[in-house]
């Protein structure tokens, strides 16, 4: 399948791709924001691609990938552009994100992060967002690529690696097994996997169980230390009373 300029497939041979939904210059259909113009904003801009990822974290997925289209808006423009926002005034910037509604839970934050992996861009990449993955010879050089990213620890690094793989058609050598668990073949873990309203529920449903089941362990683990502390503590307690009696006459 011919590629284009910015290195991705038009269909993703992973079937992950659905046939209705916003597609972008190249032919590129997403679905993720659910929201038409948001969707065709992310099919085509690998910068948007980018800073809906940041955004990904403590909010809805669909809100942190709307986030990049309602950010152009408020700047003037139809797609996101690294040199301009790394170069705005912070202040003025932060204002984009706070102003409502608000781009984020925390906007003040992420309108910092967002400025910071733009200046990033602009210092590595010549302010090319695609350039980061365009000549990336294996899953892994494109993970540390990623990796290296303003905002990017490894958890959202292997996400958007496997996005990149399942709906962009970015994948060199081994990158399913870079993306870890997130790369797996019809997996409903992440944002790499949000075709339409009915995997969106499905993935939201997986991250909502995750999220208990690390609630149950933490609260065991808790609850085990505690008794620990409590059966160390009576041990103590009986051999310092031992001790008082002093020794045995017997």
């Amino acid at each position: 399948m011919t590629k284009s300029d910015n290195g991705r497939d038009s269909t993703s041979k992973d079937g992950n791709t659905s046939k209705v939904g916003s597609t972008g210059e190249d032919g590129l259909t997403l679905r993720i924001a659910q929201q038409p113009e948001a969707d065709e904003l992310l099919a085509r801009s690998p910068l948007a691609a980018l800073v809906g990822m940041l955004l990904d974290q403590q909010v809805p997925m669909e809100w942190a990938f709307t986030g990049p289209y309602t950010l152009a808006e408020r700047m003037g423009s139809d797609d996101l552009d690294a040199g301009k926002i790394a170069a705005y005034d912070p202040d003025a910037f932060t204002s984009l994100f706070t102003t409502k509604p608000a781009l984020h839970r925390y906007p003040g934050s992420m309108a910092q992060r967002v400025q910071q992996l733009c200046q990033y861009l602009v210092a590595e990449y010549e302010g090319d967002a695609s350039a980061v993955w365009r000549d990336a010879g294996t899953g892994e050089e494109l993970l540390r690529r990623l990796n290296a990213l303003p905002g990017f620890g490894t958890q959202k690094a292997q996400i958007f690696l496997a996005l990149l793989g399942k709906q962009f058609g970015v994948r060199p050598a081994g990158w399913r097994a870079a993306a870890g668990a997130y790369g797996e073949d019809g997996s409903r873990r992440s944002v790499a996997d949000i075709t339409g309203p009915e995997s969106l529920a499905e993935v939201r449903a997986y991250k909502q169980e995750a999220k208990a089941a690390a609630k149950a362990a933490k609260a065991a683990k808790a609850a085990k230390a505690a008794q620990t502390t409590t059966t160390a503590t009576t041990a103590t307690t009986a051999t310092t009373a031992k001790a008082a009696k002093g020794p045995s006459k017997g």
